[in-house]
């Protein structure tokens, strides 16, 4: 027993380091947590933030609309318009594990066993989400829409969290 209580404290630990925390910074490569641009044109990028393991949807997106802002803003625009998005999800691929303990009596002879398999709980922290906008900038009064932003609001609303 005191060995499938130091298995499941070893897993426990070993899940605590597998979750790496969803910051707003750069990815570190293709598949990192963190942020990514690619300048289509003058005033228009396609943004990818890579969430980490177990990140909340709302998250991932937040900090893609934050990365929009820093850039309109660093490269001296007021507003940006999201012109196209999406959201990809990817599997939970971290290692699992599952225990078992089982008994059982035969009249004067009894038998327990104490079981490890690889399929089990997930000690990978959760699936993963990425979310890709398109962003068109802009100078001057903000257009009206519900896909328009302003930069500086976005900056200060989001920014303070990340």
């Amino acid at each position: 027993m005191k060995r499938l209580l130091l298995i499941t404290l070893a897993a426990s630990a070993l899940a605590a380091c597998a979750t790496a925390p969803t910051l707003y910074q750069p990815a570190s490569g293709r598949e990192g947590v963190g942020y990514s641009e690619y300048r289509i044109e003058p005033g228009r990028y396609r943004i990818t933030f890579h969430g980490g393991a177990g990140a909340p949807p709302a998250q991932v997106t937040d900090y893609a609309l934050l990365r929009a802002a820093d850039l309109a803003l660093a490269e001296g625009y007021d507003w940006f318009r999201i012109s196209d998005r999406f959201m990809e999800g990817r599997p939970d691929r971290g290692p699992r594990v599952s225990f078992g303990v089982g008994g059982a009596s035969f009249g004067r002879r009894s038998g327990v066993g104490v079981g490890v398999s690889t399929g089990g709980v997930s000690l990978g922290g959760g699936p993963s989400v990425a979310t890709t906008i398109e962003v068109v900038m802009g100078r001057g009064e903000r257009p009206r829409g519900a896909d328009v932003y302003d930069a500086r609001a976005v900056r200060a609303n989001i920014g303070p969290r990340a």
